[in-house]
């Protein structure tokens, strides 16, 4: 359980670039009575390296990449301001790796103690530029941004442990082999952190637990962990013979370690999240008022979390927020998300006693800031992004469908236009007899990555679907099934959406055409589904009748928390659930009679 960097990461990787977020005055303000001091005090030699009392390290991090390398389009690249008058503004064209690369390179200048870190799912569920290439080129990307430390995500263990383990340590991949000749992939030069997964017979964490990060005496300790229902939201295939341990306890205990070690500053990187009242990125969720700040299940986890921990930096959720949630003392502490995608960024300064060893929790600061495309790009990303696309561009530029206008996937919404053309697309490709005989499709709204954008974004056209868009929009490659339920269980499967693991944060299903109930938003938990308004094709669903259902493996398998979904009988297989998107496309369109949105409705919301 190596507390240190790889070998590979050499001195010159912990450089000490990078500017704070409070003026160093405010910050003095904040100290505690008799703590500030002479500018000496403060920045040693004058030169403001640190090596008095007081310093200043900047934390810069970042959450749910999702291999976007290219910038995000439709409402996947959009934030929401708020105004200083209360109102509030869209901000369009955010994020992308070659303006996240620049903002963070901008961020560090002047400040000569800087770590940036990064709070998983940095891969998986990625657009094609690196979904096809099993992520490798989002790796190489970040090593380049200088990335020093990561928790896992769920979506680290989309394809298997094994995997993971290749993209820490590098090596081709091994079946696909290398994807360039003559380079071999050398793998991430930061740590992965997983401290709460374990392998179940040795007890012993898959990768590192924590890391140390130093510089010129100041040490700042970092515990990775990614949530503990893990297991329930990736194939299970792939996460044998792993335990998921509580989130709590295991960032207690290696804090406990670190301790020991005298490291006494303390982040831990969490990989699950919470639901801040307000979507915008910049809002106060610090604010008392009714029905502010912030829920869900890092508000729970961030109070029991040892206060030797000065700083949570979160994600899972894909939501933007820098709020405080009092410590197990009732003390404030510092708990941040920077949405999703590189849309944003965040900016902590955590000032480190030299004395005591420790964050001075008082003076902390923290925000986050817009990846905005008013900037330059960096020149190494682009490259980087063009070497990538070269090699995919054979497969990513062939037209698959064309559509008359966006297809939306918006992130607070139940009922979703581009979730019902995907569940149609399934449907249709396994209603008939040999391939399934299917009567609805339940397609999970996870699996729906990105919207379909009618303006061409490479010069493809406008309104043609290209199949590195399709990919993008399904990039798991999840094979199909039509299994039996019955009535009752379709039901149990609707109200679990609502309840149990889901009823913090639900998880509404996409559903095919011609299936239709009502959503109660006024009733909690399983009492949101009306049983009575559930019909197939205007015909209440009969609780003792079979139905054959399309869905794919992962929701076959109880994922998301469908646990009912498990006890289908009569499996049958049948392609992929991105090979059915594309073949729907395909035969529902051309360039002269393009595939309309399709209407929401299948769903009655009453809120």
């Amino acid at each position: 359980m190596a507390a240190t960097p790889k070998k590979k990461r050499t001195a010159g990787r912990i450089l000490a670039v990078g500017a704070g977020l409070a003026t160093v005055g405010a910050l003095v303000a904040a100290l505690p009575a008799g703590a500030s001091g002479t500018k000496d005090d403060r920045g040693g030699k004058g030169q403001g390296y640190g090596y008095g009392r007081y310093v200043d390290v900047q934390l810069l991090s970042f959450n749910d990449l999702h291999g976007n390398l290219e910038p995000p389009t439709g409402s996947a690249g959009r934030v929401t301001q708020i105004q200083p008058d209360g109102t509030t503004k869209t901000i369009d064209g955010v994020g992308g790796v070659e303006y996240l690369a620049t903002h963070l390179r901008e961020a560090r200048k002047g400040n000569p103690y800087s770590v940036t870190a990064a709070a998983g799912d940095m891969i998986g569920a990625s657009p094609l530029v690196s979904g096809l290439f099993h992520d490798e080129p989002t790796i190489e990307a970040l090593n380049r941004l200088k990335l020093d430390v990561s928790s896992v995500g769920n979506h680290e263990f989309d394809e298997g442990a094994r995997e993971l383990a290749r993209m820490q340590n590098g090596g081709c991949h091994p079946t696909e082999g290398c994807f360039e000749e003559g380079k071999r992939f050398k793998g991430a030069k930061f740590p992965y952190l997983a401290a709460n997964v374990t392998n179940e017979k040795t007890g012993r964490p898959v990768l590192d637990p924590y890391f140390v990060w130093e510089r010129n005496g100041v040490k700042v300790g970092f515990i990775g962990v990614t949530l503990e229902g893990t297991a329930d939201i990736v194939s299970a295939e792939g996460i044998k013979g792993l335990k998921f341990g509580d989130e709590i306890e295991t960032i207690n205990k290696y804090t406990k370690i670190l301790e020991r070690k005298g490291v006494k500053s303390i982040v831990a990187l969490l990989h699950e999240g919470g639901a801040p009242a307000s979507g915008s990125y910049n809002y106060n969720c610090d604010s008392p008022g009714p029905g502010d700040g912030i829920s869900g299940p890092i508000v729970d986890i961030a109070k029991k979390v040892s206060p030797q921990v000065d700083a949570l930096v979160t994600g899972h959720t894909h939501q933007a927020y820098a709020c405080t949630v009092p410590d197990p003392s009732g003390k404030p502490r510092t708990v941040t998300s920077a949405a999703s995608f590189g849309k944003l960024y965040t900016d902590t300064t955590l000032t480190y006693d030299r004395r005591t060893k420790d964050i001075v929790r008082t003076a902390v600061s923290s925000a986050n800031h817009v990846v905005t495309r008013d900037v330059a790009k960096a020149e190494d990303m682009t490259r980087l992004i063009d070497r990538w696309k070269t090699l995919a561009a054979p497969i990513a530029s062939r037209p698959v469908g064309y559509i008359s206008g966006d297809v939306d996937n918006p992130f607070d919404a139940p009922e979703k236009s581009l979730g019902n053309l995907i569940a149609d697309a399934q449907l249709e490709g396994m209603a008939p007899a040999d391939k399934g005989g299917a009567q609805l499709a339940l397609m999970n709204p996870g699996g729906v990555r990105a919207p379909l954008v009618h303006k061409a974004s490479a010069g493809e056209g406008d309104g043609v679907v290209t199949y590195g868009e399709a990919y993008t929009v399904q990039p798991f490659t999840n094979m199909m099934t039509a299994v039996d339920l019955t009535g009752a269980q379709l039901i149990t499967a609707l109200q679990q959406q609502v309840s149990g693991p889901n009823q913090a944060a639900p998880k509404i299903l996409q559903v095919s055409k011609g299936f239709t109930y009502t959503l109660d938003l006024t009733k909690t938990g399983a009492d949101r589904i009306v049983v009575s308004s559930v019909k197939l094709n205007g015909e209440a669903i009969d609780p003792s009748k079979t139905y054959r259902v399309a869905m794919n493996e992962f929701l076959a398998g109880g994922g998301d928390g469908f646990a009912v979904l498990k006890e289908h009988k009569n499996k049958l297989v049948g392609a992929s659930d991105l090979d059915l998107f594309t073949a729907y496309l395909g035969a529902h369109s051309s360039a002269s009679a393009p595939l309309a949105p399709p209407a929401t409705g299948r769903i009655t919301v009453v809120k």
